[in-house]
């Protein structure tokens, strides 16, 4: 008998939760290696949360395969161990990796600390999951981690208020400069996208997204569009009303590609982000910034400035 996807991600589930033991003390007591164990499910948050902490933590990310859709993964009983042994658990919430919750209602910990983004930056389920795409957000998650390490190690309070200086200041120095930069230069500017994903970063930017909302939050939720929304976002390309596309490189359906296609014919600039960090392994700025400099690029061309 074949057995289903979901039962055996429960009993991988069961099976580690027995291993780490009931409720009470995970097995390294929240550290590893006299550092802070720090679980994120995403290694958009997990780049950070390393850098904040520095020398007095140990960073581990689950989503961290360029292409893999953390709204659809399935946990392992490898993943429900980091949980369990974490001292602090990172997840993005607002519906986008509702596995979390099954892996930290799994292994109840006492003294584990579950930073939930959601509920850091007020953004309820069904609401935009991708706070990492608003400037905003991303600094409020960054007080909330510093904060979050303060109050697990309070010996260290100093270090970790110095980590997040040095983060806001220096290595996120050009992330915020060039944000500022095309505000000020692109002001007003129509663009259009493919997904919810940039809906954060386009006010940030100071520009105007035109691609019906449904149409954005269609393509982010694997739905199809209606004829309407589509209908809409092809006009706005065939008669030029957009200045460039932005579209999530890692979920490229076939309406989108209809769309990218259609705006290189008219010789609109394509553009590309993705939802997680591109290369593996690159740090939450040097992304950011690669593909900012990217949308700099294109409205450059797109509108002759």
């Amino acid at each position: 008998m074949l057995v289903s996807r979901r039962l055996l991600v429960a009993l991988l589930l069961t099976v580690s939760a027995a291993a780490v033991g009931c409720a009470g003390a995970p097995a390294s007591g929240g550290m590893s290696g006299g550092r802070l164990l720090v679980v994120a499910a995403e290694n958009v948050w997990g780049s950070l949360a390393s850098q904040l902490g520095g020398n007095q933590v140990a960073v581990r990310s689950i989503i961290t395969r360029p292409g893999a859709d953390p709204h659809d993964y399935e946990p392992t009983a490898a993943d429900a161990r980091l949980f369990a042994d974490a001292g602090l658990v990172i997840v993005n919430g607002i519906g986008y990796d509702p596995w979390t919750e099954r892996l930290i209602d799994a292994n109840p910990v006492e003294g584990r600390v579950a930073l939930n983004v959601g509920d850091v930056v007020g953004v309820p389920v069904g609401g935009n999951p991708h706070q990492w795409y608003s400037p905003d957000s991303v600094r409020r998650v960054i007080d909330a981690i510093s904060d979050a390490y303060a109050k697990r190690q309070p010996n260290a309070r100093a270090y970790f208020e110095s980590q997040r200086h040095r983060v806001l200041e220096v290595a996120l120095k050009g992330y915020f400069g060039l944000i500022a930069q095309i505000s000020t230069t692109f002001a007003g500017t129509p663009v259009g996208a493919s997904e919810s994903i940039f809906e954060p970063m386009a006010p940030a930017l100071g520009l105007d997204l035109l691609t019906p909302p449904g149409f954005l939050k269609a393509i982010s939720q694997g739905t199809d569009p209606t004829s309407a929304d589509s209908s809409a976002a092809e006009r706005q390309i065939r008669d030029h009303e957009i200045r460039i596309y932005v579209y999530n490189a890692q979920n490229a359906t076939p309406d989108v590609q209809r769309l990218v296609a259609a705006c290189r014919a008219e010789g609109i600039p394509v553009t590309t982000i993705t939802e997680t960090l591109v290369p593996e392994g690159a740090t939450f700025q040097t992304w950011q910034v690669r593909q900012l400099t990217g949308i700099a690029a294109a409205l450059r061309t797109g509108t002759g400035r």
